[in-house]
């Protein structure tokens, strides 16, 4: 066996270790002593448990090989541990007289073996230990990162307490989702929330010229989007995909009546002030169309174009369309219905994996308000509650508006299909002509990327290459 194998395998002893911390709620930094290779003694964090600010885990893991040897000279012994020791503990393994030292992560705040300061390196001192770091390194500080992340996450949720009318999907339901492993943020200070905790995205540099501002409908939630996050933020934007309230992880409040338009487009314009986001580049579809298509209208100079993707304006003096009728009745009738299987046969190319995603924020019908009452809030009459706001916002895009747009509608919809959709393009000055998805349903933002199993023609790079080449150009005024 050679020594850097070796040296991975006892490392991995002290990984053992860290996570003990880590359940501990210890900071995961885990040691173990060897000595002609068996492991004489081991040690983890532990200053909280012990109320010992010298519990680190390199002590730890001397005294126990002190105790077995009989002897605080640990002559002929390596320390392994899985972070970069601070100066205590490197003074603790130049007394001891320790052989070797290997480490995994440097530590750039504390660490005395090279990042902060060298004590190894003093040529004063009486001993000198041979210096191995960034074994396993990677392992090693993706243990602390899951850490640190975890408990900015839970410091978040203590400090955003949940109202008594509202439930929240716990966290354990969102763990390990296909291409989901964005980090979460929250806000639950905006006026219209009313202490209500909303769930947001926002990937990418905070600076980037561009921001798109994702928007999604019922019944799906960010998770819609994660293929467009990761796309457009490896080409340098900035994105914001916000979890409407009652879905995602956002609180759910319990009754259905809690939910109505103003609501939902306050909390939407509210968070665009919040965020101060400028050059939106503003993608919708379903409900985040209803919604989102009366936003640019309140702040014209924070948008710079649109993508819609089968959606409408629901201004209550049109007719809904038998499709949209249909889909409006099967929830009244069948209001537990399975948002995985509608989802996997909408969109047949989905994992299993990925269609259970879709449910995971509605483990019970207590946590499907929204799913039941956004149906029955899509203004089918002209004094319906946001269908005058609606109007304003048709007129708006049909006389005021100056950036770019630009449709894709997905052929296969039987609910907000082509003919919906060309009829909000007629009332869009100047978008670009329509580009359709003949195979594609209504779920767009899963059809026309690289991951479907059919690029199409017009988009052989997909969906999210082709919006930003429509869109991302300078803003025609």
């Amino acid at each position: 066996m050679t020594a850097q194998i070796t040296d991975q395998a006892f490392m991995r002893c002290a990984l053992a270790q860290a996570q003990l911390a880590f359940d501990a709620n210890e900071v995961p930094v885990g040691a173990v002593v060897v000595k002609d290779g068996q492991v004489i003694g081991v040690g983890y964090n532990a200053p909280v448990a012990n109320n010992d600010p010298c519990a680190h885990a390199e002590v730890q893991a001397i005294r126990a090989a002190a105790a077995y040897l009989g002897n605080y000279r640990l002559d002929g012994c390596t320390l392994y541990v899985t972070l970069e020791p601070c100066t205590m503990c490197t003074g603790a393994v130049i007394n001891a007289r320790l052989s070797r030292l290997v480490f995994g992560a440097s530590e750039p705040k504390t660490g005395a073996c090279g990042s902060v300061s060298n004590v190894l390196a003093n040529q004063a001192l009486n001993h000198h230990t041979q210096l191995t770091p960034g074994v396993l390194a990677s392992e090693c500080a993706a243990l602390l990162s899951s850490f640190f992340q975890e408990r900015r996450v839970m410091n978040k949720s203590t400090a955003q307490p949940l109202r008594d009318d509202a439930l929240r999907t716990p966290g354990s339901a969102f763990e390990n989702l296909p291409d989901y492993d964005f980090e979460p943020h929250y806000v639950s200070d905006l006026p219209a929330l009313n202490g209500w905790r909303m769930h947001y995205l926002d990937e990418g540099p905070r600076n980037a010229p561009t921001t798109w501002l994702l928007l999604h409908g019922n019944p799906t939630w960010s998770y819609v989007w994660r293929h467009w996050v990761s796309g457009l933020t490896a080409r340098g934007h900035r994105v914001v995909a916000p979890d409407l309230l009652g879905f995602g992880k956002s609180d759910k409040p319990k009754k259905d009546s809690a939910h109505h338009f103003d609501l939902h487009r306050h909390v939407l314009l509210q968070l665009v002030a919040h965020l101060d986001l400028r050059n939106i580049h503003l993608a919708v579809q379903d409900w985040g169309g209803l919604l989102g298509l009366t936003l640019p209208m309140a702040a014209p100079e924070r948008y710079a174009a649109l993508l819609a993707m089968n959606t409408t304006l629901a201004t209550g003096d049109k007719p809904l369309g038998k499709g949209f009728e249909a889909w409006r009745q099967f929830c009244a009738d069948k209001p537990g219905f399975s948002v995985a299987g509608l989802m996997q046969r909408s969109c047949a190319h989905l994992s299993h994996a990925e269609a259970a995603a879709y449910s995971a924020p509605f483990p019970d019908a207590g946590h499907r308000a929204a799913l039941r009452r956004f149906p029955a809030m899509v203004m089918d009459h002209v004094d319906a509650a946001g269908a005058h706001t609606s109007r304003e916002a048709a007129a708006f895009w049909q006389q005021q508006w100056a950036g770019r747009s630009a449709m894709v509608i997905g052929g296969a919809d039987p609910v907000l299909g082509e003919s919906t959709m060309r009829t909000l393009h007629q009332g869009i000055a100047h978008c670009a002509p329509p580009v359709v998805i003949e195979q594609g349903g209504h779920f767009l933002q899963e059809w026309a990327h690289p991951a479907t199993p059919q690029p199409t023609a017009d988009m052989p790079d997909g969906l999210v290459a082709w919006a930003v080449s429509a869109l991302c150009q300078t803003r025609s005024l």
